[in-house]
C-alpha cells in the first residue's frame, strides 16, 4: 500500500510525525521520498498535458476568428450587392463560429486555472520533497555517527585493547627511567665540562693581566 494516496496528503503530511512513529526512520524517508518524486514526475506530466490541450484550444479559436473574419466580410460584400439574404446567411455563420469561440475561451480560462493550482502544488511537493531529502541526509549521518559511537564504546571495553594500553603504560614507565638515568648522566659530565671551561677562562684572564702588568714596566 502506498505511503499517500493523493497529492493533497503529501503536501499535508507531516514528516516529523512520520518519522517520530517508524520503527526505521532512514527506511521510511526513502519511501517518503519515493513516493513524492513519483508523484511529482506524475503531477508534472499532468501539467504538460493541460499546457497542450491549452495550446490546441488557442490555435482552434485563432483559425475560427479568421473564419470569423471572413464570415463578417463575406456579409458586407453581400450588403454591397444588395443581396441582403447572403449577407443574413454569412452573419449566421459568422455568430456560430463566435458562440464557438466564446466556449474555446471559457474552457482555457479553466485550463489556467488548473495550471494555476498545479503549478502551486507543485512548488509545495518540491518544497516537502526537499525538506525530506535535507532529512534523509542528517538521518543518515546521525545513523552512522550513532553506529560509530558503538563501535568505539565496543573497542573501549575490549579486554584485549584494556591490556594492551596496561603494557603500554609498563613499558612507558621503563622508558622514564632509562630517559632519567641519561640525563642524570649528562649532567654530570655537563657539570665536569663547565669547571674546565671555567679553568680555561681564568687561564686566559690571567695571561692578558700578565700582559698588561709587563707592557706597564716597559
Amino acid at each position: 500500500m502506498s505511503i499517500f494516496s493523493r497529492l493533497s496528503d503529501i503536501i499535508n503530511s507531516n514528516i516529523s510525525s512520520l518519522l517520530d512513529k517508524a520503527e526505521n526512520p532512514e527506511k521510511m524517508i526513502r519511501m517518503v521520498i519515493q513516493e513524492m518524486e513519483e508523484t511529482l514526475v506524475e503531477v508534472r506530466s499532468g501539467t504538460a498535458k493541460v499546457i497542450a490541450e491549452k495550446k490546441t484550444l488557442s490555435r482552434r479559436a485563432e483559425q475560427l476568428r479568421k473564419q470569423s473574419d471572413d464570415w463578417q466580410k463575406k456579409a458586407e460584400l453581400a450588403m454591397s450587392k444588395e443581396r441582403e439574404d447572403l449577407a443574413k446567411a454569412a452573419l449566421v455563420e459568422r455568430n456560430s463560429i463566435n458562440t464557438t469561440i466564446d466556449m474555446l475561451a471559457g474552457e482555457m480560462v479553466k485550463l489556467d486555472e488548473t495550471l494555476d493550482k498545479l503549478s502551486s502544488e507543485i512548488d509545495q511537493l518540491q518544497a516537502k520533497l526537499n525538506d525530506a531529502r535535507a532529512r534523509q541526509k542528517t538521518i543518515v549521518m546521525r545513523t552512522t555517527a550513532t553506529q560509530s559511537r558503538v563501535d568505539v564504546n565496543r573497542q573501549l571495553h575490549n579486554y584485549n585493547i584494556d591490556s594492551a594500553m596496561n603494557k603500554f603504560e609498563y613499558y612507558e614507565k621503563k622508558i622514564d627511567l632509562m630517559e632519567g638515568q641519561v640525563e642524570s648522566m649528562n649532567a654530570e659530565n655537563k657539570d665536569l665540562h663547565s669547571e674546565f671551561e671555567e679553568l680555561a677562562r681564568s687561564e686566559k684572564i690571567d695571561r692578558e693581566l700578565e700582559e698588561i702588568k709587563n707592557k706597564l714596566n716597559k
